[in-house]
């Protein structure tokens, strides 16, 4: 069983959200002690990001559910033990498939330097990321918010986070980038935290990776 973490943070950006946002003042209450979690497995927080890309938050978990159900154990030795048919027969694509193997391929082959990642900076880790196969840069970022539990990511390009801050901030109306961006910078060095409570603001059940 894995021990699930919450960020050791949490509290004091709360704090520090609530006195520096009108938006951050009025959501973070609804949600009590309600916050981000790690379960610490890196490869399984990978996995089921590139298994919920580009499909909803419930068909993701759905076909997860099925995927997980193969193998005994999520490990990339496992997944890479695994028939492609099968996979395919649980909801991934053809595409899926081959990006998953490529994943576990990085791990059994040690070409990541996961043992060093606590101490690398976010942009570093984003840049080894990348390199793998289906793998891009929300990719990442939702690595450094959900397993390594960075403070200060901002997701830029993702949809959630987009919808979250037209709705709360610009009354429903259209987004630039650049509108984001400067939403979010007034979040800083907390972004993760108030990311975490836009995505609520659409979803009171938290995703998770």
């Amino acid at each position: 069983m894995t021990e699930v973490r919450s960020p050791a943070y949490w509290h004091d950006a709360c704090k520090h959200l609530i006195n520096k946002d009108r938006v951050m003042k009025r959501l973070i209450p609804q949600f009590g002690e309600a916050c981000l979690q790690t379960r610490g497995d890196a490869f399984a927080t990978l996995a089921r990001s590139v298994v919920g890309q580009q499909i909803s938050v419930k068909a993701a978990q759905t076909v997860w559910n099925r995927f997980a159900a193969l193998s005994a154990q999520m490990t990339p030795d496992h997944v890479l033990k695994l028939k492609i048919d099968d996979m395919r027969g649980a909801g991934l694509s053809a595409r899926k498939v081959e990006y998953l193997v490529d994943l576990a391929l990085h791990f059994e082959r040690g070409a990541l330097h996961v043992t060093q990642w606590a101490q690398m900076d976010d942009e570093a880790i984003i840049a080894e990321l990348v390199a793998i196969r289906g793998i891009g840069r929300w990719t990442a970022e939702m690595f450094l918010i959900f397993h390594l539990m960075r403070p200060d990511v901002v997701p830029l390009d993702d949809v959630g986070l987009i919808n979250g801050i037209r709705k709360c901030y610009f009354s429903g109306e259209a987004v630039s980038r650049s509108d984001v961006r400067e939403v979010a910078q007034a979040w800083a060095p907390y972004r993760t935290v108030a990311t975490w409570y836009i995505w609520r603001s659409l979803d009171p059940l938290p995703v998770e990776y």
